[in-house]
């Protein structure tokens, strides 16, 4: 059900599922996962099973709407059962339902912070159709990474949004919506970005989180 990067004996998981379209192992998330890997945490990833089924009989149906996927990562979290602290997140939808689900399983304790991977804040060419009215009360801590020419929130955008004061972003400058930059525009390449990624990350745990003992 899961694949696994990073430490076994890491005090910190990071379990992430997938955007709507790529699966668990597409390239954006194994990389993001190595990265996270190397700075020291164990990461999982697992699929829902409309993607999972799309592995059986090779049909693509269409992803259910996000919310219906809200018990399906909660029973991901309780399969895992993961020992130390968990944070929970995703690519693109992946890390929104996990942001439905984040505040029940924080106020719990079984969970401990909420990670974004390019957060899909409106359909790109439909700023009218946000997907934040739930940011605007998160109890969770959370920390969002966005390249700046995401089209599914662009630093212009996002700033505009009303967003729980829990919530802090990184600006990964010319990232894509796959945190991937123009390297001949920018500077930078991609493993330039998820490098700060994880850094970023690490660092936000040991703020909001606490690195364990």
């Amino acid at each position: 059900m899961f694949l696994f990067d990073g430490p076994d004996e890491a005090g910190i998981t990071i379990m992430l599922a997938h955007g709507a379209g790529a699966p668990m192992d597409s390239p954006s998330m194994v990389a993001a996962a190595r990265a996270l890997g190397s700075a020291g945490f164990r990461v999982a990833r697992f699929e829902f099973d409309y993607m999972a089924a799309r592995r059986a009989d090779g049909r693509r149906l269409p992803p259910p709407r996000a919310e219906k996927l809200n018990p399906q990562y909660i029973a991901a979290v309780d399969a895992l059962a993961a020992k130390g602290r968990l944070i929970i997140g995703g690519k693109s939808m992946g890390g929104r339902v996990a942001s439905m689900v984040a505040d029940e399983l924080f106020a719990a304790g079984r969970i401990h912070g909420l990670l974004c991977l390019g957060y899909p804040f409106d359909p790109p060419g439909k700023p009218e159709q946000l997907r934040t009215a739930h940011l605007a009360d998160l109890r969770t801590p959370t920390l969002v990474t966005q390249g700046t020419r995401d089209e599914f929130g662009t630093r212009d955008e996002v700033s505009a949004y009303t967003l729980s004061p829990q919530i802090e972003l990184l600006w990964l400058e010319d990232g894509d919506h796959d945190l991937k930059p123009r390297k001949s525009l920018s500077g930078f390449s991609t493993a330039d970005h998820l490098k700060t990624m994880a850094e970023t990350v690490s660092d936000w745990a040991g703020r909001v989180i606490g690195h364990p003992g």
